[in-house]
């Protein structure tokens, strides 16, 4: 049966029959199983799923960072079988460099690129400025609060333009408020940054307020269970989130987990 729906006309990621198996103490560990997946160029996707289910591992897949064991994978029109230098990531944790003010970890990217530093150092002014710490720019990680790290972490995600952003549960570890902000942040970034986004999280109403796909995984070995097109217009605000239609997509989704036995409701 084909899960999958209609991707835009220009793919930007094609994964073909993926399956990832890990050599553990105790035998295999079959993290993903025959993973079929088309991203458009200029999308953004989530990936929602249980603990478990691979959807980090298939993020690390797609940076290049970890090999598949079986399958293909193509971002544009490059074969992935090495570390892609094409992407941006940013993980739960900022993993920041103390002893670097902001704008230095920002720039640590063009260092390790050997870009040209002066107009890398405007680049990273202007996107400080767009998630609003163009006054915290010589502050260092330890002054600054966990949403206010995490807005630096994707500043240096995005100083090379990269065609391609990855993000692993970036909003995690921050409270109800900071997320929201940051939900919308990412949205402005995206906007003003033209890029395929593909983004891991656990929460159904986040998913869906970001998205433009939401790809469901199967408890491991992960699949793709379902994908759902998510059909709400953009800019997104978060009154959205009042929304019938919104309400009904995150009832889907919920109703898709308690199929999979992932929701279990006690009688």
């Amino acid at each position: 049966m084909n899960v999958e729906a209609a991707a835009p006309v220009k793919p930007h990621i094609r994964i073909s029959r993926v399956s990832k198996t890990f050599k553990g103490r105790k035998g295999d560990v079959h993290a993903l199983s025959d993973i079929d997946l088309t991203i458009g160029r200029g999308e953004f996707v989530s990936v929602v799923g249980p603990s478990g289910c691979g959807k980090s591992t298939l993020l690390m897949l797609l940076s290049g960072l970890t090999p598949y064991s079986l399958g293909k994978i193509e971002v544009g029109e490059k074969l992935i079988s090495s570390p892609n230098s094409d992407v941006g990531i940013v993980f739960q944790q900022d993993v920041l460099l103390e002893w670097r003010s902001a704008l230095q970890n920002v720039l640590i990217q063009a260092e390790i690129r050997k870009a040209p530093l002066e107009a890398a150092r405007e680049r990273a002014r202007e996107l400080l400025k767009m998630v609003s710490l163009q006054d915290f720019e010589n502050a260092y990680p330890k002054e600054l609060s966990g949403g206010m790290r995490q807005r630096v972490s994707i500043c240096r995600a995005l100083l090379h333009k990269p065609p391609l952003l990855l993000m692993d549960e970036p909003f995690g570890a921050l409270d109800a408020m900071t997320r929201d902000q940051l939900q919308l942040d990412l949205l402005r970034l995206c906007a003003d940054n033209a890029m395929t986004v593909f983004f891991i999280t656990h929460s159904i109403s986040e998913a869906v307020f970001l998205s433009d796909r939401v790809v469901v995984m199967s408890p491991r070995p992960g699949r793709v269970e379902r994908i759902i097109d998510i059909d709400l217009p953009r800019p997104r605000r978060l009154a959205m989130r009042e929304d019938l239609k919104f309400t009904a997509y995150t009832r889907e989704l919920t109703e898709i987990f308690k199929g999979l036995g992932v929701f279990r409701e006690e009688v």
